[in-house]
Parts: structure tokens; sequence; C-alpha cells
């Protein structure tokens, strides 16, 4: 049986991909490498639904915690922003794909492909230009097992997030906020045209 190992983003992501992986014929080690999640207090409970799922599905997560540096990743990101998808995805791809080689993994492959609301093509593409001869990227589309995973997910009470997980992705969850109208200190409605 071969050895894969599985970049995890949170536990819904995990439910139905661990699950095609096995089918596969793979034996599935997950890494929980996330430090674009912020603040810490989403961070720990997309880990915690992580260790969740895959404590019911009987699967070994390595957890990089010590590897969870706020800082680091908003000065990888400042002045690109605009690309930050991009780089955010290559970093976990990249540091998924050296644990795989080192630790001896045959293959590795990351939840990131299950979402629809991500880049697929991008993920996909990433990955293979991530993968190394010993480790080579194991792509399968796991959006087909989307509803499944959300029904699943909502079952066993997984916390399920609302956003991607960096802060510049719950911002603009909420932008709307900024459009709504303005209040006047004291709780008056907004100025009317030509009021003092």
């Amino acid at each position: 049986m071969k050895r894969l190992l599985l970049h995890i983003c949170c536990g819904p992501c995990a439910i139905t991909t661990l699950g095609t992986l096995r089918h596969q014929g793979f034996e599935v080690t997950g890494l929980f490498y996330n430090p674009n999640i912020h603040p810490l207090t989403e961070y720990v409970k997309r880990r915690d639904g992580c260790l969740e799922v895959a404590g019911r599905l009987g699967v070994k997560v390595i957890v990089k915690d010590d590897e969870y540096d706020p800082k680091a990743w908003f000065r990888d990101m400042a002045h690109r922003e605009a690309n930050r998808c991009f780089l955010c995805y290559a970093r976990r791809l990249e540091r998924t794909a050296a644990i795989a080689e080192k630790g001896g993994f045959d293959g590795f492959s990351t939840t990131l492909l299950y979402s629809k609301h991500q880049n697929h093509e991008t993920i996909a593409d990433l990955g293979r230009d991530m993968a190394r001869k010993s480790a080579p990227f194991v792509y399968h589309d796991f959006r087909q097992g989307w509803s499944e995973g959300i029904e699943t997910s909502r079952e066993w009470g997984i916390y399920r997030q609302q956003y991607c997980g960096c802060l510049y992705s719950e911002n603009e969850r909420h932008a709307r906020l900024l459009q709504g109208p303005k209040r006047q200190p004291g709780g008056k409605g907004p100025k009317q045209r030509g009021e003092q």
C-alpha cells in the first residue's frame, strides 16, 4: 500500500477526500500546515476540526503548530495581496512536498482540491510543479464529494468556516457592511445633502 501525505485545510474538506484516497488504496497521513488562517482562534477551530475528522476515520495527522507564524505570513503577502491566493497555495504545497519527500511518502496531495471556492486548476498546476521525484503529486478532482462532505460534516458537528482563512478574505466577506448608511455621532441617521 502506497503512503500518501495529504495536506488538510480543515475538517469538512477532509471527510470525502480521505475516503476517496483510501478507496484508491493509499495509506493516508494528514498534514495540518496552514499559516494563512487568522486569527489564532480560527486556526485552532480548524485544526481541532481536522483532528476530529481524522480521529473518526482513524487517520494520523502531523500538526505544524510550531510553524504557525502570522507575522511571517503577512510579510510574505505584503504588497502582493492581488496574488495572495497563488502565493498561499504555493507555500502550503511546497511545505507538504518537502515533508512528503523527507518522510519517505510515495506521494502527496491536498484537500484544497475539494473546495469549489478555490482556484482548482492553479492548485493542480502548483502541485505538479512542487512534485519531487520520490514523492509525486497525486491529483484527483475531490469536488465530486462536495455535497456529501457538507452533509457528513453537519451530521458530525464539525466546525464549518465561513471564509477562506486569511484576514483578507474575511474582510472581503464583510465588505458590504461599509456600503450601508453612515450614522452621525449620537445615533442620528445619515446627514442629508445640505445639512450642517
